[in-house]
């Protein structure tokens, strides 16, 4: 829920690739906050994200950018800290230190092990990247365990109400199947993604039926 009382001028432009979970965590996050955002679908098969036009808005040539009024902004957990600090009062990003610092450990969990686990896993089936797919498996059952345990203290990751810690990790994790990372081990971690799924606001990601999605 947004409770700020800023709005953007005119609609916050995300370019994002449709298969994407960094582009999704960002996508989710606007909707979640009701803010009116216009989706910008950038051809990575025909390398757009490489040319002069984009690396002038990310100069790492990857997806999400956003372009809210005059700031433009790359790296999707940067961008989630932007949304939250600028258009809610301290729902998503707690202003409290340690309840701060919760958040912070958790996007670093999205940025690291989700990043080289369950969407490694993903991009090994889905795109036939180059991966070592069975040590990405291993190191998501691993990072599953983890969280397993930890969702059976609090119904979010960083405490009792979602934050963006929970958006910053969610995307990647609920389509692990498509990475042939079952969640069927992992009942804390599936209650866990339908709490996030039951958000006002909620909208999927694309699914593909490969791995055990299939």
């Amino acid at each position: 829920m947004n409770t700020a009382a800023v709005f953007p001028a005119r609609p916050i432009k995300l370019h994002r690739f449709f298969l994407s979970g960094h582009s999704h965590r960002v996508e989710l996050f606007l909707s979640l906050l009701k803010l009116p955002y216009e989706l910008v679908d950038v051809d990575l098969a025909a390398n757009a994200h490489k040319q002069p036009a984009f690396l002038a808005m990310n100069a790492f040539g990857q997806v999400p950018v956003i372009q809210d009024g005059e700031i433009t902004l790359a790296d999707s957990n940067a961008i989630l800290v932007y949304l939250a600090g600028k258009y809610d009062a301290g729902q998503w990003l707690p202003r409290d230190p340690a309840a701060a610092a919760a958040v912070q450990r958790w996007l670093s969990v999205a940025a690291g092990q989700v990043a080289s686990g369950p969407a490694t896993a993903r991009r090994a089936t889905l795109f036939k990247a180059p991966v070592n797919a069975e040590e990405a498996i291993a190191q998501t059952h691993a990072l599953f365990a983890v969280m397993e345990a930890e969702l059976n203290i609090s119904p979010f990751l960083a405490g009792n109400t979602p934050t963006i810690a929970d958006i910053a990790n969610y995307s990647y994790i609920a389509h692990a199947p498509e990475g042939n990372v079952s969640l069927e081990p992992y009942p804390n971690l599936r209650s866990w993604l339908k709490r996030i799924e039951a958000l006002s606001g909620f909208v999927p990601m694309a699914s593909s039926r490969v791995g055990l999605a299939a």
